[in-house]
């Protein structure tokens, strides 16, 4: 039913730029060699040429997953064990399974127009499953053979932050220098601890991700993180550079994966002295400068929950 060879063709610098960073996480080294400033996509769309795209008896377009997934500038593995695709940067914010239309998108639980389908060893999504999956726009041009994906827009996060803030009472104030040490402490124990894109829970998997890891931390002092990184943004209150302490939460955008780069795609723990703790791939859990290198120039908001 589909076709055996997808070849794709990138349209513009801006989204080969978007993809090369994305292909960097799990080699980024902590000199800061490899960083750069975020940078706006200058255009609307992201877009590439399917030169064999499967259209069902229905209509329907089909495209493979990974290729669509890419050009958003996230990066997709698939579980051996149950034949489900991770979608996302640092976080899996997506999730899919061939033949089920069940799917996790950015936090929550959706129901796909129609199932994913794997053949020649690639999951094919239809363009309407796709723009529910990731809450966007796809589109294929029958003429020139382009599938078109509008980039996520930043969500409205007012809503979420109240919300966050009322469904469970946490204790914003300023750790005392005794507290802070003991988290900081608590943290340092995982260095070394491996990095694993979508890791299940630290007593499952031995492995973080970066907003695994700092849920498990904070777990550990009575504040129950959200899953993802953008979540755990909307959690606390903000603090400035100046008022950066120990044991406040430091959230990075990842340049050009969404038309706007406010939305963070990576967060750690600030532990003082101008470092933060995080993973991010080899070798793991880490440390990090903060005011210097590549981090310091893809900092986006930094909180305080504890």
């Amino acid at each position: 039913m589909y076709a055996n060879r997808t070849k794709i063709v990138f349209l513009t610098s801006a989204l080969c730029a978007a993809v090369v960073t994305a292909s960097a996480c799990g080699s980024m080294r902590n000199d800061g060699k490899i960083g750069t400033k975020a940078v706006k996509p200058s255009v609307q769309y992201r877009g590439y040429i399917e030169q064999q795209p499967v259209t069902d008896s229905s209509g329907k377009t089909w495209v493979p997953l990974e290729p669509a997934a890419k050009s958003l500038g996230y990066r997709v593995e698939e579980e051996s064990g149950d034949g489900y695709a991770k979608i996302g940067f640092s976080d899996v914010m997506y999730r899919v399974r061939p033949g089920s239309a069940s799917a996790f998108s950015l936090g929550e639980g959706c129901t796909l127009p129609e199932a994913p389908k794997r053949q020649n060893g690639k999951i094919y999504m239809t363009t309407e499953a796709l723009s529910k999956l990731f809450h966007t726009q796809v589109s294929w041009s029958p003429g020139s053979g382009e599938i078109s994906i509008v980039p996520p827009k930043e969500p409205d996060t007012v809503g979420q932050q109240k919300s966050a803030k009322s469904d469970k009472p946490f204790r914003i104030q300023s750790l005392s220098s005794s507290e802070s040490d003991e988290l900081i402490s608590f943290s340092k124990k995982y260095l070394g601890v491996p990095y694993e894109f979508g890791a299940a829970p630290y007593e499952e998997s031995k492995t973080f991700d970066c907003s695994s890891f700092t849920r498990h931390v904070f777990k550990k002092f009575g504040v129950d993180l959200p899953r993802l990184a953008r979540d755990q943004d909307n959690v606390g209150r903000s603090v400035s550079r100046q008022q950066l302490a120990p044991g406040d939460l430091i959230f990075f955008t990842v340049p050009g994966r969404f038309d706007k780069d406010t939305i963070p795609g990576h967060v750690g723990i600030y532990i003082g002295g101008g470092e933060f703790i995080h993973t991010w791939g080899d070798p793991g859990v880490q440390i990090s400068k903060l005011d210097s290198g590549y981090w310091s120039n893809v900092i986006l908001h930094m909180r305080r929950v504890l």
